[in-house]
């Protein structure tokens, strides 16, 4: 007969354990190098011409890159598909003049399949849902018990989860326009989208649900949970596998940094969430610590080739520098900031700003890591009249040395 640990023993025990990994790591860690990388960097301009488009989609912020075989950490091979998901997009045609022709419009997301693992522009396909009359919509639009009429989603970073039906979790972040504000809209909002193994854009089989991962306090300040993934496990190809999925939040004005984590089997049992406090992995949202700071509502963490972690940003969330923090875990702690990259150049005119920078392992080479940022104008109506391709992604190729 098999005889099995009492329920109160085995809770014990896993807190123990829990409890105990997290100080051996702190304790062992404490001498890891968070300070210097060797690296050079320059313009991938072969990631960055295959988003230089004239018909149909023709610009987006918000490009997050997810292996469909769930491979997160690991270059795509030529047989594979990579999803790239956009929010705020522009669908249209720019003439041979360079002019922006009438009919144009912004849907509030879109995804992409490539074909394999290099930038060739006919492997790459674009996709939109459309209304009644043909006209483009977005492909996720909120449809959750908390949905308001008006709300719409910009996406946070996404995964293919392996150990549940190899179902893709998107981040939805449910944003309503405001009259007031620098930017005239605001966050309300944090939902999970589930894509079913197998479907296909537009996905119209797409399951929806709200989520206890927006949080405010009595200052005024919020965060929300999505902004970047790290799937830490041996079917994601993760190089020291813990078997936990990471999911990192931003919050206030300091753009702090919230780490959450999950088992892959637990991950829409959202009470099964626990948060790293600083110390340990805590159940109460409210004891998640700020981890570090001056970071990007979009971000990424990437395992190095020596075992430490990439944790990469744009400075202050919308600067003209990409920068770098070096962790010695999935969870920290991180050193100071490492600039990488001066977007100046891209700054063409005074009103251009430059958001949002993160890396996308999937479709970088063994010893690189190809990253992305987002150009777009505080006037952006009569910028995009003189240069229609403004809004969209720029990559650079980081190296290791």
């Amino acid at each position: 007969m098999k005889r099995t640990l009492p329920g109160f023993l085995s809770l014990f025990f896993i807190v123990f354990f829990n409890h105990a990994f997290a100080q051996s790591a702190a304790n062992s860690n404490s001498t890891v190098n968070l300070t210097d990388l060797k690296f050079t960097v320059s313009e991938a301009t072969d990631w960055t011409g295959l988003l230089v488009r004239k018909s149909g989609w023709f610009g987006a912020d918000g490009i997050y890159t997810i292996p469909l075989n769930g491979i997160e950490n690991k270059h795509a091979r030529k047989s594979d598909k990579v999803l790239f998901i956009f929010s705020d997009s522009m669908i249209g045609e720019i003439g041979n003049d360079n002019k922006l022709q009438p009919g144009y419009t912004m849907t509030h997301n879109t995804v992409a399949l490539l074909d394999g693992n290099q930038p060739i522009k006919d492997h790459m396909h674009f996709y939109w849902a459309a209304d009644t009359n043909g006209r483009p919509k977005s492909i996720f639009s909120p449809t959750t018990p908390q949905t308001q009429k008006g709300d719409y989603y910009w996406l946070g970073d996404a995964f293919i989860n392996n150990e549940a039906g190899n179902a893709t979790y998107i981040f939805g972040y449910r944003i309503h326009n405001v009259a007031s504000g620098a930017f005239g809209f605001k966050e309300v909002g944090n939902a999970l989208i589930k894509i079913p193994a197998g479907s296909q854009p537009p996905y119209k089989d797409q399951q929806q649900m709200d989520t206890p991962f927006y949080i405010t306090d009595a200052a005024g300040g919020s965060g929300s949970f999505g902004a970047g993934i790290y799937v830490n496990t041996k079917s994601a190809g993760a190089i020291a596998p813990d078997g936990y999925i990471y999911v990192y939040g931003v919050r206030g004005k300091a753009k702090s940094l919230m780490i959450a984590r999950v088992l892959p089997g637990d991950f829409e049992n959202f009470s099964r969430w626990t948060y790293w406090n600083g110390k340990n992995w805590v159940a109460d949202i409210q004891q998640v610590a700020a981890v570090t700071d001056h970071l990007s509502n979009e971000l990424s963490l990437t395992a190095l080739p020596d075992g430490r972690y990439a944790l990469v940003f744009q400075v202050d969330g919308i600067s003209a520098t990409v920068g770098l923090r070096i962790g010695a875990t999935p969870y920290g702690p991180f050193g100071p900031i490492i600039k990488i990259w001066d977007c100046k150049p891209d700054m063409l005119k005074s009103t251009y700003i430059v958001y949002n920078a993160k890396a996308h392992p999937v479709i970088s080479k063994p010893g690189e890591l190809i990253i992305t940022y987002n150009i777009n104008s505080v006037e952006f109506d009569k910028d995009l009249q003189d240069y229609p391709n403004l809004y969209r992604p720029r990559f650079i190729r980081l190296k290791f040395q």
